[in-house]
C-alpha cells in the first residue's frame, strides 16, 4: 500500500508514516538493515526482521557510533546522538508534485563524508527537502558504519569493508523500495562528498553494485588516497587489538563483540593519534583493496571500462586542504626545509622540483601555504581531472565544477575549503550557525546555493547539468566555477 497523501508507504519490511513538509513528504529513520548489535556487530549487514504496526518515520535514526569530527573547527561543532542499535537507517524526501502526475522521479542516493570515521545522513546539514523540491527529484541519505565498526579488517570474523557493504545494502533497498516513494529505480544517481564520494565511485565500479548506479555525483573525493593495502590494514587491526587487550584471543570476534562500544571508539582514537603524521590526512582505517566492494583500484577499473555508460558530475573546492592544515600547528610552523623533508617521504628525489613549481605559483606564499596547495592537488584535484578526462575521452557525459566560495573576511585563511559546498547543495545554511567555512550567509550565498543545487538536480534528472556545457578532456574552459 502506498498513500503518499497520508504519508503512509509500505516497504518490503513494513509500513512507514512520514511527515508532510509542504512541497515535499519526508520519511526519516527507515531501517534498511538489522541493527548491528550483539552477534551482528562486525558482521555483514543482514535483512531487518521487519515490523507489523505502522512505523513512525518522522525523525532521523541515531548516527553510527563515532568520536568527534576532526573538521569541527571548519564546519562547526555538533554533538552527535549515536547508537549501535537502529543505526542502519536512511531518509527519503519526495516531491509533493510527484502525486499530481504519478510519474516516477529520478533519485539521488547521497552518502555523507567524514573520513570514514564520523558523520550521519540524518543530520540537518544534509536535509534533502530543499534539494528535492528544487530539482523535482527524490533524495535519499543514509547512515553506514564508521571507524572500527565499519572498517576494521578482520575477514576471519566477518569484518570486511563493512561500511562499504552497508552502502551496498542501501542501494538494494532503493532498488526494491524507492518506487513506492515516487522514485524511479532505473534512474538512480549515486553521490556523496569526500569519503562519501570515494564510496560512490567504488559502488559504481564494483560488479556487485554497478548495475544499480546510473549516474555519479562526486564531490571532493580524496582520489589520491589509494585504498588501504591489505598488509597495512592487517597491521592496523593487530595494533588495535593490542590497544583493546584482546590480541592473541582464540575468538577475537567474540571478544570484540563483548566490549562496550565506547571502549572500541576510545582505542580507535588512540590508534589514530599514534599513526598521525604531519601532512597525512588518512584515517587509521578505511576501505581495503581486495576486500568487499573494492576488487581493484579505481584506476584499473576505469581502464577496464567499468564506468562506461554512466554520466558523471565531479568537482572539487579550490582550497580543499586548508580544512586539514589551517589549524595544524605542525603544518603552519613548517620551514621550507621541513616541508621538503615531509614531501621527500612521498615524492623522494622529486620533492624539491615539485615544491619549487608550487612556490612559483605562490610567490608570496609561506611554506605552509605552498605545502597546502600542493596537497590539495595531490589528494583531490589532479585525480578528479584524470577521472573526468578518461571518462569524457571515452564518449561519456561528463561535467566538472570547481567551488570557489570563501567566507567574507576569511579570518582563518581557509579560502574555499573542503566541505564548503555542502550548505549550498542542500541549501541548509541555517544549520551551520558557527561555521568558519561559511561565515554569515546572506542573499548572495542563498542565490549561489540555488544555482548550484539547480545544476546538480538537473544532472540527476537528465544527465546534463542545466545550461552547463559538457566537459572536454584537458579543457579548463569546460570547468564551471561556483562562487
Amino acid at each position: 500500500m502506498t498513500d503518499l497523501m497520508s504519508q503512509v508507504v509500505a516497504t518490503d519490511r513494513g509500513t512507514v508514516r512520514g511527515s508532510d513538509e509542504g512541497p515535499v513528504f519526508a520519511f526519516r529513520g527507515i531501517p534498511y538493515a538489522a541493527s548491528p548489535v550483539g552477534a551482528l556487530r562486525l558482521a555483514a549487514p543482514q535483512n531487518h526482521p521487519g515490523w507489523s504496526e505502522v512505523r513512525e518515520a518522522v525523525g532521523a535514526g541515531p548516527a553510527a557510533p563515532q568520536g568527534p569530527s576532526r573538521l569541527e573547527r571548519i564546519m562547526g561543532h555538533r554533538k552527535p546522538y549515536w547508537s549501535e542499535d537502529d543505526s542502519l537507517t536512511l531518509n527519503v524526501w519526495t516531491p509533493r508534485s510527484a502525486l499530481e502526475d504519478k510519474s516516477p522521479r529520478p533519485v539521488l542516493v547521497w552518502f555523507h563524508g567524514g573520513g570514514f570515521t564520523s558523520g550521519s545522513g540524518g543530520w540537518d546539514w544534509y536535509d534533502g527537502a530543499r534539494l528535492a523540491e528544487t530539482g523535482n527529484v527524490v533524495v535519499v541519505t543514509a547512515n553506514y558504519r564508521l571507524g572500527p565498526l565499519g572498517y576494521l579488517q578482520l575477514p576471519q570474523i566477518g569484518a570486511d569493508n563493512l561500511g562499504v557493504r552497508d552502502q551496498g545494502a542501501v542501494l538494494r533497498w532503493v532498488r526494491d523500495n524507492v518506487a513506492a516513494f515516487g522514485g524511479d529505480p532505473h534512474a538512480v544517481t549515486v553521490g556523496g562528498q569526500s569519503a562519501g564520494a570515494y564510496s560512490a565511485l567504488y559502488l559504481a565500479l564494483d560488479p556487485a553494485t554497478s548495475s544499480m548506479v546510473d549516474r555519479l555525483l562526486l564531490q571532493s573525493g580524496p582520489w589520491g588516497l589509494a585504498p588501504q593495502d591489505p598488509e597495512q590494514a592487517a597491521e592496523a587491526a593487530e595494533e588495535y587489538l593490542k590497544l583493546l587487550g584482546v590480541e592473541g584471543s582464540a575468538d577475537p570476534g567474540a571478544a570484540l563483540r563483548s566490549l562496550p562500544v565506547e571502549q572500541l571508539l576510545s582505542a580507535y582514537a588512540e590508534l589514530g593519534a599514534r599513526l598521525a603524521r604531519p601532512g597525512n590526512a588518512a584515517p587509521p582505517m578505511y576501505p581495503v583493496l581486495g576486500g568487499a566492494g573494492f576488487p581493484s583500484s579505481w584506476q584499473q577499473a576505469l581502464s577496464d571500462g567499468r564506468l562506461q555508460g554512466k554520466d558523471l558530475l565531479i568537482g572539487t573546492a579550490r582550497n580543499e586542504m586548508t580544512a586539514f592544515f589551517a589549524f595544524d600547528s605542525r603544518v603552519q610552523s613548517l620551514t621550507q626545509q621541513g616541508a621538503l623533508d615531509l614531501l621527500a617521504e612521498r615524492l623522494g628525489s622529486d620533492a624539491p622540483a615539485v615544491y619549487r613549481r608550487y612556490a612559483t605559483k605562490l610567490p608570496h606564499g609561506t611554506p605552509a601555504e605552498v605545502f597546502t596547495a600542493l596537497h590539495t592537488d595531490a589528494l583531490f584535484r589532479n585525480d578528479a581531472l584524470r577521472i573526468a578526462d578518461h571518462h569524457a575521452a571515452n564518449g561519456n557525459g561528463t561535467y566538472v565544477y570547481q567551488f570557489d566560495y570563501r567566507p567574507a573576511g576569511d579570518p582563518d585563511h581557509l579560502g574555499a575549503t573542503h566541505c564548503v559546498d555542502l550548505p549550498f547543495l542542500f541549501m541548509t545554511f541555517d544549520s551551520y550557525p558557527d561555521s568558519p567555512m561559511l561565515g554569515e550567509p546572506g542573499d548572495g550565498q542563498r542565490a549561489l546555493g540555488l544555482d548550484f543545487a539547480t545544476a546538480v538536480a538537473a544532472f540527476v534528472a537528465t544527465g546534463a547539468a542545466s545550461d552547463w556545457p559538457a566537459y572536454t578532456p584537458g579543457a579548463d574552459a569546460g570547468i564551471r566555477h561556483f562562487g
